[in-house]
């Protein structure tokens, strides 16, 4: 019998909601029965795309055993982390205090008024290298509380106490300077790998915003040092099998395999990621002229249209790491037997989706071809996975191989890739990261002359507005199958939508986004910002109170709140010229003068916000008879192509109401026109594309 989790839209909780364990979901009911019974709770947080938080609950959740004592012993609480990002970060924060070190499944044992007071992340069915099994743990934790209560009661009280006593003073830290950008672009250069031209670490998650930093560095400032930073990192993670080869896409991070041999991902698909890269990969084409970079800006564009966009024109979360193995030929079942999908074992395996062996090259592409496959993407007999399968790679430089014949190839590889079994996927639409997606989409439909990734992005701006939005602009962060969920979206989520608005107001002259942006920036000024000191909070003031305030500015997969508003302030600041928000971007950005000399991979996003703030940022006007005037048209792209740090782009005609920066703005002897403006200052109109490429820097 399904428990209380069958009534969730997070895909992540409806994965357990036929466990036998009587799960509730976070809120109050759960505070107030683990009150009335007078037992700890048990807080497990994960997400639907995680490896070991299936691992953990098929091993322990599924268990009837384990169940039973659960149910007696506890009230357990399941939350999904993409759902519940506050609840996540301050349960977090206390793992990884105490443990010094943290990560999901994340379990945390805590008193009904949520005080943690003993914690862990994956349990074994039994104890193994030095890790109590998940029943040792409960029985424990039982034991505490009903035979040690003052004990865990003063635990309890000092580490909430600690998490309360962390709160972020800013005081009277000033934002980034040139010397604070220089200072993190040396960290940046002690950190990278020059054997790998990556950062260096066993594990390597994409540094995708501190890319963004080192190309806005490099506009502004003329660094040829960071844009070959910039290049280095963006050739190793697409050579690499962080970058799905066939398909397109980036998987969620790599491991250095002991022992030497090519990089392994964990093979979930996350959308952040996928958006985050598409981005820098068509800004370092637009600093380069890269094909590579193109390739694969487009080839990530296209993924995420492709095996992301839902069915309400948003984007799904992400795409598991396990699927169903694949068996040979031989050993399939016959057809009509199980109900199965033919080929299938029912055994989930990491990564089953994307590996190859010599032999599948060649049912899918005959010997000739295989070969190529083979050496071009990194395929040995031996494999360099597991049972033999390879990860594809690209181990030699492209241009080696027919261009052509290597795209017949992965075209070829993604038709006979698709008939396998598929991972699943998060349907849940995530406003943050759609804000992401919608601003990479916009920009990279732009460039490359692509109106259909264009037509995605303003798609997804719509769902938001529609299903996420209430009638005062509040946010919900989450929805699925066209229901919104009932949780209120966080800092991030206002700050991404609003940069992705920005951006598409931008690149389809379209008013109404900036006007949105400016609605949800509302927000982000009184109910997220401390009118004090400028700090920024992960939680509105009015939510749901926790054991703390969550509030952190540095980056993690994502842009942080923290940076992401300070961006979306400013850019919105020189659309409108509002001096109150520009000030809001400036005492945002104090946190990054003060942080980011000294941890830039953890503060790319902020420093790459101080880039346009120390560049102005420009601000650009486009006016033209018509928006589909031709040579309005190249202005307008032309303008968008421009490399200066955080520029913003108004496109209309000349008695358009819809952007504040066309006001006064006339053709020049009835041509379109541009208008470059920064620090109160103007440069001359332009009717000439070139004289605007080189105003802009591009």
């Amino acid at each position: 019998m399904p428990n209380r989790l069958a009534q969730a839209t997070s895909p992540y909780l409806l994965q357990h909601a036929d466990n036998p364990v009587d799960w509730w979901p976070w809120g109050a009911d759960a505070f107030e029965e683990a009150r009335r019974r007078d037992v700890p709770m048990f807080l497990s947080v994960g997400y639907s795309a995680c490896h070991w938080c299936h691992v953990m609950a098929h091993e322990s959740f599924e268990d009837d055993d384990n169940a039973a004592y659960m149910n007696e012993h506890f009230v357990s609480v399941k939350v999904d982390r993409e759902e519940r990002p506050d609840v996540d970060a301050v349960y977090m924060e206390a793992v990884q205090a105490a443990t010094g070190q943290g990560g999901w499944p994340m379990s945390v044992f805590m008193t009904p008024e949520g005080e943690p007071f003993y914690f862990g992340t994956y349990f074994p069915p039994e104890a193994r290298h030095g890790m109590p099994s998940f029943r040792q743990v409960l029985e424990g934790v039982h034991g505490a509380w009903t035979s040690r209560r003052d004990e865990v009661g003063e635990v309890a009280g000092k580490i909430t106490r600690d998490l309360a006593g962390r709160e972020l003073s800013t005081g009277d830290v000033r934002a980034p300077t040139e010397e604070t950008q220089a200072l993190a672009l040396l960290q940046l250069t002690r950190d990278i790998d020059p054997a790998s031209s990556w950062f260096k670490g066993d594990t390597k998650f994409p540094p995708s915003m501190a890319i963004e930093f080192l190309l806005r560095h490099h506009a502004r400032a003329g660094s040829v040092a960071a844009l070959e930073m910039a290049e280095g990192l963006c050739g190793a993670m697409a050579r690499s099998s962080l970058y799905d080869q066939v398909g397109g896409g980036f998987h969620r991070y790599v491991l250095t395999p002991r022992g030497g041999g090519p990089l392994v991902p964990h093979f979930e698909k996350m959308l952040y990621d996928n958006a985050l890269l598409c981005r820098v990969y068509a800004h370092l084409w637009r600093a380069t002229g890269s094909d590579f970079a193109r390739r694969v800006a487009l080839a990530t564009a296209d993924f995420m249209v492709r095996e992301l966009r839902t069915a309400e024109g948003g984007f799904a979360s992400a795409l598991d790491a396990d699927s169903e193995e694949e068996v040979p030929r031989e050993a399939r079942p016959q057809k009509g037997g199980g109900g199965r999908r033919e080929g299938g074992t029912g055994r989930h395996v990491e990564g089953a989706y994307y590996v190859w062996t010599p032999e599948q090259l060649r049912e899918a592409l005959g010997a000739e071809d295989a070969e190529l496959a083979a050496r071009c993407f990194g395929v040995t007999e031996e494999g360099t996975f597991e049972q033999g399968a390879s990860v594809l790679q690209l181990p030699v430089q492209e241009g080696v191989f027919d261009a052509d014949r290597v795209e017949s190839v992965r075209r070829r590889l993604l038709a006979k890739r698709a008939e396998r079994p598929a991972p699943g996927r998060d349907d849940k639409v995530v406003a943050a990261w759609n804000g992401l997606a919608i601003a990479a989409l916009a920009e990279t439909g732009a460039y490359f002359d692509r109106p259909d990734l264009v037509e995605a992005a303003v798609g997804a701006a719509d769902l938001l507005v529609r299903l996420h939005m209430d009638e005062h602009a509040a946010l919900r962060r989450t929805s699925k199958d066209g229901r919104a969920g009932a949780n209120a979206g966080v800092l991030e989520d206002y700050a991404d939508v609003a940069e992705g608005f920005l951006a598409l107001a931008s690149v389809t002259g379209e008013g109404v986004w900036l006007e949105f942006a400016g609605l949800l920036l509302g927000h982000v000024l009184t109910r997220f910002a401390d009118p004090e000191t400028g700090a920024l909070y992960d939680t509105a003031a009015d939510a749901e109170q926790l054991i703390r305030r969550p509030q952190d500015p540095t980056d993690n997969a994502t842009p942080s709140g923290w940076s992401a508003a300070a961006g979306a302030l400013l850019g919105y600041a020189a659309h409108t010229g509002s001096e109150t928000h520009r000030t809001a971007a400036e005492r945002a950005l104090g946190v990054v003068g003060a942080l980011g000399p000294r941890v830039p991979r953890f503060t790319g996003w902020g420093l790459a916000v101080a880039e346009a703030l120390l560049d102005g940022p420009r601000e650009v006007a486009v006016v033209g008879p018509s928006l589909d005037d031709a040579a309005a048209r190249a202005l307008h792209r032309t303008a968008l192509l421009g490399t200066a740090p955080g520029a913003v782009v108004a496109y209309g005609t000349p008695d358009s109401e819809e952007f504040p920066l066309l006001a006064d703005r006339p053709l020049v002897h009835g041509e379109p026109t541009a208008y470059v403006c920064r620090d109160f200052t103007c440069d001359a109109p332009t009717t000439d594309p070139d004289r605007l490429r080189t105003a802009l820097g591009g």
